[in-house]
């Protein structure tokens, strides 16, 4: 799985510290934090007919992320909300439409490590794109990497950091592989995550998810449970092990950028009968009828 580029795409504007401008002609800092150590976080967003779904929500987890890592002065929620706007609307678009929102510490005064030489306030970089769901409708194939995600007391996976080296060598594994992604596990031998999806298991009609011990805590997580909720579907957080994941009736990623996406094969092990879910399909109907009906209005 390789995303192409869009021509839609070609003349974007995007928003740094509230300037618009041309995406040939954006420029961070040399000194900025997240070019120095990665030292940032961020949140992905996406816009169904002129509304941003779970917009609160996102900005909450940027928040709590940006306090855990002592960012200091971040900009009031409405100020980016208003940027968010303007951003759209400099590139008059409506639905289709993927968000990423970062926050970095900032602009250093000289080179190195310490957050006492960010003295002038983070940085806020917003770059919407033409983006549709960017998972196969047919089913994903996975392998599970070598490279495990770190436990807590490492880096505390609910921090939603811009740092995702981890995640990009797991994601080479798996274009080695020929796979479309890696399933990661924790440093205890337990499903994490992939590199950048949550994942799901169905059997026997209820829904398993990993615990929200070495993976982020998921928005569009989140949202399966709620739909769980309404629908009277069981739905639990459990430590899951490779065989769990590998017996499993289906079994089915989750994440803003590419909605609910079934996964057909792990390892080289068919999950289920090899094609997507019914409950995956229920599931994915279920999500976007919320993403038809939600959302805080942007345009």
């Amino acid at each position: 799985m390789l995303q192409k580029f869009n021509e839609k795409n070609r003349d974007l504007i995007v928003n740094i510290n509230g300037r618009l401008v041309h995406r040939d002609e954006a420029g961070v800092s040399p000194f900025d934090s997240a070019v120095q150590g990665g030292d940032a976080v961020w949140e992905g967003l996406r816009l169904y007919d002129g509304r941003i779904f779970k917009l609160h929500e996102h900005l909450d987890r940027l928040e709590r992320s940006a306090r855990a890592i002592a960012i200091v002065d971040l900009p009031p929620r409405e100020k980016i909300i208003e940027e968010l706007k303007r951003t759209l609307a400099a590139n008059n678009m409506r639905d289709g439409v993927h968000v990423r929102l970062t926050l970095t510490r900032g602009v250093k005064i000289t080179s190195g490590m310490d957050p006492r030489l960010n003295q002038n306030g983070p940085t806020m970089i917003i770059l919407a794109e033409h983006k549709a769901p960017v998972y196969s409708k047919e089913g994903l194939k996975l392998i599970t990497a070598s490279i495990r995600r770190p436990p807590p007391e490492v880096l505390d996976a609910k921090i939603h950091h811009a740092n995702l080296l981890n995640s990009i060598l797991a994601k080479i594994e798996a274009n080695n592989a020929g796979a479309d992604d890696a399933l990661m596990l924790d440093t205890r031998g337990f499903i994490a995550e992939t590199n950048a999806t949550h994942v799901f298991i169905v059997r026997k009609g209820d829904l398993a998810t990993s615990k929200v011990v070495a993976c982020p805590e998921g928005i569009t997580r989140a949202t399966v449970f709620e739909i769980c909720a309404a629908e009277k579907i069981r739905c639990v957080e459990a430590d899951l092990s490779p065989v769990d994941v590998y017996s499993a009736e289906e079994v089915f990623c989750t994440g803003t950028m590419g909605e609910l996406a079934g996964v057909v094969k792990i390892d080289n092990r068919t999950i289920g009968n090899g094609e997507v879910g019914a409950m995956t399909k229920r599931l994915s109907e279920l999500y976007a009828w919320r993403t038809s009906a939600e959302g805080i209005a942007m345009v």
